[in-house]
């Protein structure tokens, strides 16, 4: 049955042949060992064509071995006898050559429950979290959630019960076969067919006597997944996937009959049980392929179907040859360049957070340098504006707030001494490196108030993780993460560097003392063993006793050869200046939701890291690239594309930088609280101070590690405030802007002034012409002009930077 539906599934795959002749073919795996008489393996044929389009060409491949050692039927390899081979695959005129191994050919391997019968229960959805994988299981069983807890498994379903369950008298009718078959009432429903394979696993296992593992059970290591990517020249194409696990024996197996598979965008592709994709429509996607502890997967690119050619877009650094390489292969056209004054506008709301004055505007249309643009960032990177941004969007990921005990003077204490370390020139490496180990009182080292923010090992690890990293490890708490390598190994591990942290109370009831207690441990829930400190995705170091071990990690984590965390900080720097990250959310790295443009992001953390995390100069390139300088219009290729950065975004401003818009144009002073009179909002300390503005336009409390928090999506809420809240009727009136201009030009004078500071530009022909009929209409021409002014700062021109 199984090969017939393999069969299906190729003929399904099969396609009308292109007028083109493939430039190569890839044969996946690249070598095949099968190691006892239940071993088989799958072989996938991708031929690759001159555009960058790729194809299955498995079923119309042919297979030939030099030597008898194995068979193969439809593109699968099943062991004959023991020795090596050579498969031959051809296709066309292209053919590739396979190295074949085949030992134990006779031998019949013994089932285990770890390596088949739980591949069984998780590919029928058993121990998904809807069902009794959930935290209480459901109908009064419980399993590991995606078959964390092995040894737990097999004793809740063959001794929980005393025989309920599993009845080795008569196994093919005992209550885990026929709930799984629908024989009895089952809230899941049928899960196996009889006399499937999945059946047939679980009955020959329960017919040898349900045995547990023995300690010499070979466990998986890994998992591949190939082809890890297909190109489809239009919708309606397909690609079979083969999934092959690495044991920790030196063996291997296909798994592909085993494996989970779930797909992140079906918009454009969708997948089968079986592992075949399918192109719905043009776009992206990411199939991610999770068999036991596992998960890794394989991108799709859907193109649109239509005649492309390379438009020889130009670059200004590399950031453009990676963008354009990518919109090339999704047969993209990038938008043209933005205009002189859309760019003069973009990067001061970007570096500065203000918009350029009419003055500054002025300069930089005049002046006919060809290098006026990087003339420009330049000069804005040195202004102190541009690091009080950073300042405010570390002090996010730090979460510097009134929390847990922090007072005000801890508060303004530990803000300073972010801001201090900023403006003096200090990178966010150096931050960490003296913010994880510091110990003393919150008054006395300020980075010690990072520690009460959160105070559990676990917790600190999580923010950590989500911080520096980008990764979110919550979720392996209490399992092995289901969409990422996580397992909860890796969670207790990077826990057990914060499990030595000490806290006492200071002569000074408001202040607190955090040391390094020098002896602590952290304890695994399964098992309650000893868990020694490891890095997330490294190793476990070699840790001297009465070092602090918050030491060896900052010393790691801030490492120029950690490449996640300088992809991290390239991350969050790219998303500032685009609205999106490369890896979007910035926080949310993960097997299931890769980078758009893996090759960018890699340039850009290699970028950070020679820059010794200069956010700077990271800052400089992806202004001047050529990227950053798109404009936002649309064009007919790509108009469905929404993560690739054909286009610059429009984004709204965030609630600090629009605040401060409003009263840099109105030539008003802010009133906060712990700041002096005329502070801009991007100096608040306190993530939580009250402001009505902030709050509507979202602006981030803090409460999570991580820039996300912000909130730059248009709501009623906000239009409502701006057309009826005092933000700008009251600052119109405070500042008396149309009072004093009045006093010196002309009404249309001082309407084009207007346009001038909130918008960027001179009012149009047709605005011309409905501002003079206005005008003089008007018998109060200063109510008038702040009627314009209102209605100025309520457009959407204004809110937005595009």
């Amino acid at each position: 049955m199984r090969f017939a539906l393999i069969a299906a599934v190729l003929v399904a795959v099969a396609a009308p042949a292109r007028a083109a002749e493939p430039v190569r073919i890839t044969v996946a795996p690249d070598r095949v060992d099968l190691t006892s008489a239940r071993d088989r393996q799958g072989v996938v044929v991708q031929a690759e064509f001159a555009d960058g389009s790729t194809k299955d060409v498995t079923a119309s491949a042919t297979f030939a071995l030099d030597k008898p050692v194995a068979t193969i039927t439809n593109a699968f390899l099943a062991p004959a006898t023991d020795g090596a081979a050579t498969l031959s695959v051809a296709f066309g005129t292209f053919s590739a050559k396979v190295p074949v191994t085949v030992t134990k050919a006779k031998e019949a391997e013994a089932l285990r429950f770890r390596t088949d019968v739980m591949p069984v229960l998780t590919k029928v959805g058993c121990n998904t979290g809807k069902c009794h994988g959930s935290a209480s299981g459901k109908d009064g069983f419980r399993l590991g959630l995606f078959g964390y807890d092995p040894e737990g498994d097999h004793f809740r379903i063959t001794r929980e019960m005393g025989g309920r369950r599993v009845n080795l008298a008569t196994p093919d009718d005992c209550l885990l076969i026929n709930k799984a078959i629908g024989k009895v009432p089952h809230t899941g429903g049928k899960r196996i067919e009889p006399g499937s394979e999945n059946y047939l696993l679980l009955l020959r296992w329960l017919e040898g006597g349900a045995p547990k593992d023995p300690k010499s059970t070979a466990k998986p290591v890994s998992i591949e997944v190939f082809p890890k990517q297909a190109v489809f020249a239009t919708k309606g194409e397909a690609q079979r996937l083969v999934v092959r696990a690495k044991y920790d024996d030196g063996t291997d197996r296909d798994v592909t009959r085993f494996t989970v598979f779930v797909g992140n965008n079906d918009a454009a592709a969708t997948v089968s049980d079986d592992g075949v994709i399918t192109g719905t429509g043009p776009g992206e996607a990411f199939v991610l392929a999770r068999f036991d502890q596992f998960t890794e997967g394989s991108a799709v690119i859907v193109r649109p179907g239509t005649e492309f050619t390379d438009p020889k877009t130009p670059v200004f650094n590399y950031i453009d040859t990676h963008v354009y390489a990518k919109l090339n292969k999704l047969h993209v056209v990038p938008s043209e360049v933005c205009s002189d004054e859309v760019f003069l506008r973009r990067v001061y709301i970007d570096l500065l957070g203000l918009l350029p004055t009419p003055a500054e505007r002025e300069k930089f249309l005049a002046d006919t340098d060809t290098k006026k643009r990087e003339k420009l960032v330049d000069a804005l990177l040195k202004r102190d504006e541009f690091r009080d941004i950073w300042v405010m969007k570390w002090a996010e990921m730090l979460q510097i707030r009134t929390v847990n005990g922090i007072s005000q003077k801890g508060l303004q204490l530990y803000d300073k001494w972010l801001r201090d370390k900023i403006r003096g020139g200090a990178t966010i490496d150096r931050v960490v490196r003296e913010l994880l180990p510091a110990v003393g009182g919150t008054f006395e080292n300020p980075a010690v108030n990072y520690f009460q923010t959160e105070t559990t090992p676990q917790l600190l690890a999580e923010n950590v993780s989500q911080v520096f990293l980008g990764t979110r490890i919550q979720c392996a708490q209490c399992h092995n993460h289901p969409f990422d390598r996580w397992t909860m190994d890796d969670y207790y591990g990077f826990a057990a560097f914060f499990s030595q942290v000490g806290y006492k109370n200071a002569q000074d009831p408001r202040e607190l003392t955090v040391f390094n207690a020098g002896s602590g441990e952290m304890r695994h829930p399964l098992g309650d063993r000893l868990v020694k400190p490891k890095f997330l995705g490294g190793d476990a170091p070699e840790l001297k006793p009465g070092r602090d071990y918050r030491a060896a990690l900052a010393d790691w984590l801030t490492s120029t050869d950690n490449a996640a965390f300088a992809r991290n900080i390239s991350n969050t720097v790219w998303a500032h200046f685009f609205g999106k990250g490369i890896v979007d959310a910035v926080d949310d790295v993960r097997v299931s939701n890769p980078a758009s443009n893996p090759e960018l992001l890699d340039a850009l953390g290699k970028k950070a890291a020679e820059y010794k995390f200069d956010v700077k100069k990271l800052a400089r390139d992806i202004c001047l690239s050529r990227a950053y300088q798109l404009s936002t219009k649309r064009n007919p290729t790509n108009e469905w594309d929404e993560r690739n950065f054909a286009r610059q975004t429009v984004r709204r401003m965030r609630a600090e930088v629009l605040l401060d818009c409003i009263t840099q144009v109105t030539e008003t002073a802010n009133r906060f609280p712990n700041l002096p009179l005329g502070g801009r909002a991007v100096h608040l300390p306190d993530g939580r101070t009250p402001n009505y503005f902030l709050t509507t336009f979202g602006r981030s409390t803090r409460t999570t590690a991580c820039t996300c928090e912000v909130k730059t999506t248009p709501t009623l809420s906000q239009a409502l405030h701006l057309l009826n809240g005092e933000t700008t009727t009251g600052k119109i009136g405070e500042g008396k802007v149309v009072e004093g201009l009045l006093a010196k030009k002309e009404p249309a004078a001082v309407a084009e002034e207007l346009y001038l500071r909130c918008l960027g530009r001179k009012p149009t022909a047709n605005e011309v012409a409905k501002l003079a009929t206005r005008l003089e209409q008007a018998t109060d021409k200063k109510e008038a002009l702040e009627d314009l002014f209102w209605a100025l700062l309520n457009t959407n021109e204004f809110i937005f930077n595009r």
